[in-house]
């Protein structure tokens, strides 16, 4: 199979790497021509190209699966328009020409609820804010042109583990709002909640990829400062959505099984050894 997979960089590029290995013939797209290139190194042929800009569809190849995982290029609404859904917009009409799928890997940033309920594939947008508000517009233009529809939350993994580094430092600590719900998937399971929907989501759906295990900010804290050997931090914590993202149905209809069930099993392997 032919697949193009757009946004080929952190997460893209392990998507890539599977699909490499099934035996799929697969090009990966970035903006920046250098590391396009570095795509070889992966078995993946490169090509640099923006899809938001004028004439990027007449430079895409054919294709018979489309995996769309760009980013922005900053947190706006004018970088959240051009990435996902002009860019999208581009795609699909790339995807129109043979009848090839396309996998949107959308954001649970589409809820802005702040009271702490539960929002599954069945609840409807919330956005707070005007990103928030692009992502539910791109939602709505991948699934009328027949796309899926894959809302990742919390990424993290190997090389990004910045979460680590915020509780060390304290920019994520205890305190006012800490009982809020955080999130997570790690990359290795969204590459396979991504793959299962290409090849078991139904067009027009919409899919979560968020692991089994939501936890409180507070225990999220305390574990990690556990890890690093410190005492928790004390602070303002952030504000933020708090939400508690729900996938059993999305893990029961694309028969995904989780690698990283909770934060715990995923985070303790990022953890740099103690000295000594």
């Amino acid at each position: 199979m032919r697949v193009l997979v757009a946004g080929c960089g952190w997460l893209g590029t392990a998507i890539a790497g599977r699909l490499v290995a099934r035996g799929d013939e697969v090009t990966g797209i970035r903006r920046d021509p250098a590391r396009a290139e570095a795509l070889r190194a992966h078995g993946v042929e490169p090509l640099a190209v923006d899809l938001a800009a004028p004439g990027a569809l007449a430079r895409l190849p054919s294709f018979d699966a489309a995996i769309a995982c760009q980013s922005a290029t900053a947190d706006t609404p004018e970088a959240y328009r051009a990435a996902y859904v002009e860019a999208n917009r581009t795609l699909l009409a790339a995807a129109a020409r043979t009848g090839a799928r396309l996998v949107y890997t959308g954001s649970t940033g589409v809820f802005g609820q702040r009271d702490g309920s539960d929002v599954d594939e069945a609840t409807a947008p919330a956005p707070a804010s005007g990103t928030g508000a692009v992502l539910v517009e791109a939602e709505a233009l991948v699934r009328a042109a027949g796309g899926t529809v894959l809302r990742l939350s919390g990424l993290y993994g190997p090389g990004r583990a910045g979460i680590i580094d915020r509780v060390r430092s304290g920019r994520l600590a205890l305190g006012p709002g800490d009982g809020a719900w955080m999130n997570f998937c790690h990359r290795d399971d969204a590459a396979a909640f991504v793959l299962a929907a290409l090849e078991r989501g139904a067009a027009g759906a919409v899919y979560h990829g968020s692991d089994a295990s939501p936890a409180r900010r507070r225990e999220v804290v305390e574990w990690i400062a556990a890890r690093l050997r410190i005492p928790p931090p004390h602070g303002e914590a952030p504000s933020g959505p708090d939400r508690r993202i729900r996938s059993e149905v999305t893990r029961a209809a694309l028969a995904v099984s989780l690698a990283y069930p909770s934060f715990r099993e995923g985070l303790a392997p990022l953890f740099a050894p103690t000295p000594g």
